[in-house]
């Protein structure tokens, strides 16, 4: 992205991610499963995904940067609640091979064109952040949002920014959140089934996670921008808090109000992560190797979310049960929030709603 900017990023991810679908139904073997699904599949949703589109949306706004990503971010529990039904009929009526030729296809059809558009900023078009027009004449210039001069003044590299400790804490506040992230999301389904919830209400909930998640990062990134990103990391990981203890009370109170709680805290609040998450990493090292300190950063989120299901599943496995998983992810949940809050990109540059003038 740094080189070449999000056109050629975002058009390998769609090479990748249709030929993954459009291969899958010539599997006959397990390994070209993991091949086409796991590898092309999974390599293009990153570049097409949260990583890929937060390596350059914070350059095009600045002032509403939050709401912005939040709206763009927004439409992965869209096409949740409208894609994924779709494609569980084509599944039922045809089989998953024609569903994969159907993804493939759209992918192509739709994606390729529209990332033709991308620039990677504003400048790029002669342009300014969040729609500004050039002034006619030197005025009085607008407030400036930067809080420490000497950290912004230096030209952030990713060998420079692995040294500092702002770095780490950002690295070990997004491993923690993916953590939890993935695991309530990939065994939750499973966990109210063992409860004793019907298989139609679990999947009902973990859809209405996803079309609640729409109004929770729509909203959360617009207060990002007034409160400050890190307040906002913190309410979000309080929902995923909020939503493991609901599910551990709901092995031993099945009311609809745990229920919804969960289900109202893990999209509304928890989903919340993605309008700041590339915000913040901005607002700490922007520059010419952004993308490039950006992409480390969340290698260790994508090990975070690797990790969440796989432990949650093995501590079920060994103890009977999801009650300790929970806690743990839990008490990660709060981990993330204090990690973010000492990575304090609001000591780098402010807020627009905390911008003081004269």
């Amino acid at each position: 992205m740094d080189r070449f900017g999000p056109r050629v990023v975002m058009e390998l991810g769609v090479a990748s991610m249709a030929s993954g679908f459009l291969l899958a139904p010539l599997t006959t073997q397990p390994w070209h499963l993991y091949l086409t699904i796991g590898v092309l599949v999974g390599g293009g949703s990153v570049c097409l995904g949260y990583s890929g589109q937060s390596l350059f949306l914070p350059n095009w706004f600045v002032r509403t940067r939050g709401l912005a990503i939040g709206l763009a971010f927004s439409g992965v529990g869209l096409g949740s609640v409208t894609l994924l039904p779709w494609v569980q009929s084509l599944i039922l009526g045809a089989g998953w091979r024609a569903a994969c030729w159907a993804l493939g296809l759209l992918v192509l059809i739709v994606l390729m064109p529209i990332n033709l558009l991308l620039r990677k900023r504003p400048e790029d078009l002669g342009l300014r952040p969040d729609g500004d027009i050039e002034p006619a004449h030197a005025a009085a210039p607008p407030p400036s949002n930067i809080v420490d001069p000497v950290w912004t003044s230096v030209d952030w590299t990713v060998r420079r920014a692995v040294r500092t400790a702002r770095f780490w804490w950002l690295a070990l506040g997004y491993f923690c959140a993916l953590y939890a992230w993935y695991a309530v999301q990939v065994h939750q389904t499973k966990y109210l089934l063992e409860i004793g919830f019907s298989a139609n209400r679990s999947a009902w909930a973990l859809g209405l996670v996803s079309l609640i998640g729409v109004v929770g990062q729509i909203a959360l990134g617009y207060w990002s921008d007034r409160v400050g990103r890190e307040w906002i990391w913190i309410i979000a990981n309080l929902g995923f808090v909020i939503c493991f203890l609901a599910l551990i009370v709901l092995a031993h109170n099945q009311s609809m109000f745990w229920l919804y709680l969960m289900v109202a805290a893990q999209g509304g609040l928890g989903y919340g992560l993605t309008s700041v998450m590339g915000a913040m990493v901005a607002e700490i090292f922007h520059g010419r190797h952004f993308g490039g300190i950006f992409g480390t950063i969340m290698l260790s989120a994508m090990a975070g979310g690797a990790a969440g299901p796989w432990l949650t599943g093995v501590l079920h496995d060994a103890l009977g049960d999801y009650t300790a998983a929970f806690w743990l992810g839990a008490g990660v949940s709060v981990v993330s929030g204090l990690a973010v809050w000492q990575a304090s990109p609001r000591k780098i540059r402010a807020v627009a709603g905390r911008i003081r003038t004269a």
